[in-house]
């Protein structure tokens, strides 16, 4: 089922290294290993002699409306079939093998993936069991080694994990680094006229609520002040508001009832012209009672 931050009014992006899973364990991990897929761009998954069989319910669960990776999902018997077509392949693994290979971390591969399949290279990223991982002669079935910088007391990472974090750098790599979304546009910056007026709002208002205590520090004060908001980079929206902040507190709670009558009352006459000074009249009074 999808859920918050799914759109499927955006196009769905599809591609990137293949993602062999050895022998799952469990189908809650491959389906949960197919929603990291989804959520970074990658989307062929080729499983390896799931303990469980397959298709998995399970799987298409947690996989959390990533269905069509599951969907095209290849089923392979053995490492060695689901390597064949596979120009690169990359063995994730904790553990230091003893091997003569290149050993890499997520960002290093990712790069590398990039690269490869512009050239028209397949690679394929190959995580092992969710107990024991690959087994040393699956490894080197494999070109290179994925590593992570982990915990070395505490390495085993959850298998949906360790393809959502090897998943995440090669969106990275993919896209140039580049978010979803950006802050919005802002407000115009404020002009220094406006500035200047906001200043003078500010500090009358201070002065009348004996903010400046001592006459001697009062232009260092105000000097203070004043740095605090040029600090803040104001836009014209954000004088606006703070001008409104300002005549708030001055005005208070009665201020803004007396505010609010005013603005029904003349609502009031527009809707009711021929009654109209008799409803200002009504509304003057409530005012002053």
């Amino acid at each position: 089922m999808p859920g918050a931050g799914t759109d499927s009014t955006k196009p769905w992006i599809a591609g990137g290294p293949v993602v062999i899973l050895v022998e799952p364990q469990l189908g809650e991990n491959v389906g949960s290993a197919a929603r990291a897929m989804g959520n970074f761009g990658l989307s062929r998954l080729r499983v390896v002699n799931p303990r469980e069989g397959w298709p998995n319910e399970k799987a298409r669960i947690f996989c959390a409306g990533a269905d069509r990776i599951l969907d095209d999902a290849q089923l392979f018997p053995d490492l060695r079939s689901a390597l064949a077509d596979v120009s690169y392949a990359v063995a994730t693994t904790a553990r230091e093998r003893g091997m003569a290979k290149p050993v890499n971390g997520a960002d290093v591969v990712a790069q590398d993936a990039v690269v490869r399949l512009k050239a028209g290279e397949d690679v394929a990223l190959v995580f092992g069991r969710e107990r024991t991982g690959l087994y040393t002669e699956e490894v080197s079935l494999c070109d290179s080694i994925l590593t992570l910088p982990v915990n070395p007391a505490f390495a085993s990472l959850n298998l949906a994990t360790a393809v959502a974090v090897t998943a995440y750098e090669w969106s990275k790599a993919a896209t140039g680094n580049a978010l979803p979304f950006v802050m919005p546009e802002r407000s115009p910056p404020a002009d220094r006229v406006d500035l200047f007026a906001f200043f003078d709002h500010l500090e009358r208002e201070l002065e009348e609520a004996a903010f400046f205590r001592s006459p001697e520090k009062a232009p260092s004060t105000t000097r203070n002040i004043r740095n605090i908001f040029h600090r803040c980079e104001l836009t014209k929206q954000d004088l606006a508001t703070l001008h409104g902040m300002i005549t708030a507190l001055v005005e208070g709670r009665e201020g803004r009832e007396q505010r609010k009558a005013e603005r029904n009352a003349k609502a009031a006459a527009k809707r009711n012209p021929a009654s109209g000074t008799d409803i200002g009249a009504a509304g003057e009074g409530g005012a002053e009672g």
